[in-house]
């Protein structure tokens, strides 16, 4: 099903890729999230970080090098913008001086676009900023994860009793009942540890880890396998984070971690997502001021596309 007067990138046949004004993918930027069923939006927040920030200035370089994106995937041969409206909502609203307030603000916005019925695909910002997107399109019922990550962001507490970094995200959501550990799987884990206990949250309350070395193991297709199996048929989102691939596909990141996914990997396993219930996505920690080369903005934006298409085929499947 088409849909052939949805919105529609600017043909970079006719007006060059650094021409016009940066949007996602080149879309129209809308404000109200009714008239999407796909709501893009940035996240310029890096409040939850605890070493190297910039990742607030992720949106801003992703939705540059989302220019490079064209309208068909070339292996699915997924058309989105065929088959769901899409658009640029523009950045959610954060206070850079004030983490709760920050969480706050942000779980607002993204609360507008879910009761407009629009699923959110965003680009972050760090890792803490899927906690009030979850809080936003979870409070009905838990939601289930696939997770791309070195790191599990399952610890409880940094720095005395601070219980919100970006370290934190999915512990918090287990609690608050928005996220189904057993539902929930994290592909790429990896990395020296604070203590030899920092897993036991993830791997007790029921998550599926994946870790580095269970993926060479185990391959792309049993990874699919066992991430498709793990969130079964309910509503899932997809949380990318690029610190999952190995620093030499995205250097500009917070939280490098040596030894992670290619790229390559990184696609084969979403394009394997194909068909779930998929409500919405984010790809988060991308920071510019650590990637010169503007390479991993590139990644990020090339991931937010392959999410982009699995979640139009989800909202075309449900529309039936």
């Amino acid at each position: 099903m088409t849909l052939s007067n949805n919105p529609q990138p600017v043909d970079a046949a006719l007006v060059p890729r650094f021409g016009a004004i940066p949007t996602f993918m080149r879309l129209p930027h809308l404000t109200d999230p009714a008239a999407v069923d796909i709501a893009l939006v940035g996240v310029p927040w890096d409040g939850g970080t605890t070493n190297r920030a910039g990742a607030r200035h992720g949106p801003r370089e992703i939705r540059n090098m989302s220019s490079f994106m064209r309208k068909v995937h070339h292996v699915s041969r997924i058309a989105p913008y065929q088959l769901a409206r899409v658009a640029d909502l523009g950045d959610a609203p954060v206070n850079p001086i004030d983490l709760m307030d920050s969480l706050a603000r942000i779980e607002g916005f993204f609360a507008r676009i879910h009761a407009a019925g629009a699923v959110p695909l965003s680009a972050g910002g760090d890792h803490l900023v899927t906690l009030p997107i979850f809080r936003a399109i979870a409070r009905d019922r838990p939601i289930g994860m696939v997770h791309f990550d070195a790191h599990s962001d399952t610890n409880d507490r940094y720095f005395g009793d601070n219980r919100y970094t970006h370290g934190t995200p999915f512990r918090r959501a287990v609690e608050e009942g928005l996220l189904d550990p057993k539902r929930t799987v994290q592909i790429g884990i990896r990395g020296s540890i604070y203590g030899a206990d920092d897993m036991a949250f993830a791997e007790q309350s029921g998550m599926r880890v994946i870790y580095i070395e269970d993926f060479t193991a185990m391959g792309v297709d049993k990874t699919i396998a066992a991430a498709r199996e793990t969130v079964g048929a309910g509503p899932t989102y997809i949380s990318f984070d690029v610190d999952g691939l190995d620093p030499v596909y995205a250097p500009g990141t917070g939280t490098p971690e040596i030894g992670g996914l290619t790229t390559r990997e990184a696609q084969a396993i979403l394009r394997g997502l194909r068909g779930l219930d998929l409500i919405g996505g984010d790809v988060v920690e991308v920071s510019p001021p650590f990637d010169p080369s503007g390479n991993t903005a590139l990644v990020g934006a090339t991931m937010l596309f392959e999410i982009l298409c699995l979640l139009a085929d989800a909202v075309a499947r449900r529309r039936g």
